[in-house]
Parts: C-alpha cells; sequence; structure tokens
C-alpha cells in the first residue's frame, strides 16, 4: 500500500477494500509510510466520524476504570505487588491483542513521532525487524497480521515467539515506549485478574501469599464489558476482525506483504 501524506484538513474516505479514496491519482511519486498508511487513516477515520466520537470517549472512559480498578488493587495487594520500572518479565514472549489494542498503540506512535521521532524511529525499526523474524512461523496470516483461531492455532501459538522482546519495549531503559497506549493485557498484569483457568498472578508476586490473600486482591478490570461493545463497533467500521499481536499490530498491510514476499 502506498499513501500520500495527507495534512489534517484533507478529507478522505476508508474502504473495506483496503484503498483509500482521497480524490488524488496514484503515482510513484507517493512515498511509502511504513507504520503509517491504511491503518491510521483508518484509526484516525474511526475516531475522528460523528458516529464514533462517542466511541473514543468511551474508550478513554474504559481505560480510566481499568487504570482505577488497577490502582486498587495495588492498594489491596500492598508488598505482594512487586511490578516495578524496568521489570520486563512480562514484556517477553507475544501475546495475542484485539483491533482496539492495536489501535491504541498505532495512535500511541503517531503522538511519539510527534514528542520524540529519534524514539519513534527506534520503535519502528524494532517493529519492523520482529515482523521480518516471525513471519515465517507466524500462526496466522503473515500478510494481514491476524491470528488463526482454533484449538489447533492455539496449540501453534503455545510455541510462537517465547522468547520474543515486545518491539515497543526500550531495551536500554527497560521502559514500554507507548505505557499510556498499551493494551489490555498489560495493563491487568500482576495483580489477581480471573479468567477461565480461574484467578492468575503474575509468578513474580504474591510470592508466599495464601489462595485467600490472592484472591483478596482481585482486580475485576471491566466489570460492564464495555470492551466488547468498543470493539464490536470498531471491526464493523474499518472490516478488520481478530487478533493479532504487536509488532504485526503496529506494522501496515504493505509492509506485512513486503516482508512476506522476502522471507517466502
Amino acid at each position: 500500500m502506498w499513501l500520500r501524506r495527507l495534512s489534517g484538513n484533507s478529507i478522505f474516505e476508508c474502504c473495506r477494500d483496503g484503498w483509500l479514496k482521497a480524490g488524488l491519482p496514484t503515482c510513484p511519486g507517493w512515498s511509502a509510510i511504513g507504520l503509517y498508511d491504511l491503518a491510521i487513516a483508518m484509526a484516525r477515520h474511526f475516531f475522528t466520524c460523528k458516529d464514533h466520537r462517542k466511541d473514543r470517549a468511551k474508550d478513554q472512559a474504559l481505560i480510566q476504570i481499568v487504570d482505577a480498578a488497577l490502582a486498587d488493587a495495588g492498594r489491596r495487594s500492598g508488598k505482594w505487588l512487586v511490578c516495578r520500572q524496568g521489570c520486563t518479565q512480562c514484556c517477553i514472549g507475544a501475546f495475542p491483542i484485539n483491533q482496539l489494542d492495536a489501535l491504541r498503540l498505532r495512535r500511541g506512535l503517531a503522538e511519539l513521532e510527534m514528542r520524540a521521532p529519534e524514539r519513534a524511529r527506534s520503535l519502528r525499526t524494532r517493529a519492523l525487524d520482529a515482523v521480518a523474524r516471525l513471519s515465517r512461523d507466524f500462526p496466522g496470516d503473515p500478510v494481514t497480521g491476524t491470528l488463526e483461531e482454533g484449538e489447533d492455532a492455539d496449540r501453534r501459538f503455545s510455541d510462537f515467539a517465547n522468547v520474543e522482546p515486545c518491539p515497543v519495549l526500550d531495551p536500554e531503559t527497560g521502559n514500554c515506549e507507548l505505557y499510556e497506549s498499551r493494551p489490555m493485557t498489560c495493563r491487568v498484569f500482576g495483580p489477581p485478574v480471573r479468567s477461565e483457568d480461574g484467578l492468575g498472578v503474575c509468578e513474580l508476586c504474591f510470592q508466599g501469599a495464601t489462595d485467600k490473600e490472592i484472591a483478596a486482591c482481585e482486580m475485576k478490570p471491566d466489570p460492564e464489558n464495555l470492551e466488547s461493545t468498543l470493539l464490536k463497533n470498531l471491526e464493523a467500521s474499518t472490516g478488520t476482525r481478530g487478533n493479532t499481536i504487536i509488532a504485526f499490530g503496529l506494522a501496515s498491510r504493505s509492509v506485512l506483504n513486503s516482508i512476506h514476499r522476502e522471507t517466502e
């Protein structure tokens, strides 16, 4: 995908077939915008259309609810919760994220580009390097970055990229470069959170705590299930569905397609 850089006043329409129509002819003079083409345009479309501004406000409200739940769980956990700046164990190994997570990450990267272009450039390089390394064994469609679903796909994913560092992690500082835009999995990691497998906690936290003490610190991040509604609206708007991983979520389809051809 090639896309001309559009100004903030440009009027354009995002179409499901993946092309952007802005009343402009295609030409070789257009510049490739690696991590900033269709995905960013769709994000702008989704969060600037009148019908979707409410969804952005609801998404911001969701983040506030989750962060407040984390702060509350942190107060109840006290010494048991040892998460701290520079602890990166949970940043190693790929994990699924949904399209709402991916959208926040792309918006966060665009904002980082404005504040600290050098840091954003390094992050983009790490993301593209990760895509190049992981494309051949990606348990899904490496062109779209969408993970396959089902039991067999789950088994394949369990053996996939388990020692791969998150591209958003700054290897020099150990900090998350997109902390304010991090996925939900990252936001709730550490305190006890209930899933289909029961109550889970970070293996580094709650050392020596009893089951009762752990249960008393349970975090309930989204009691009204607001995320599922927002995700459904986003997928209907953009036509992009399914989970991905952070590196692929940050890369555009054009870049994924190019890397896939090189690794075949």
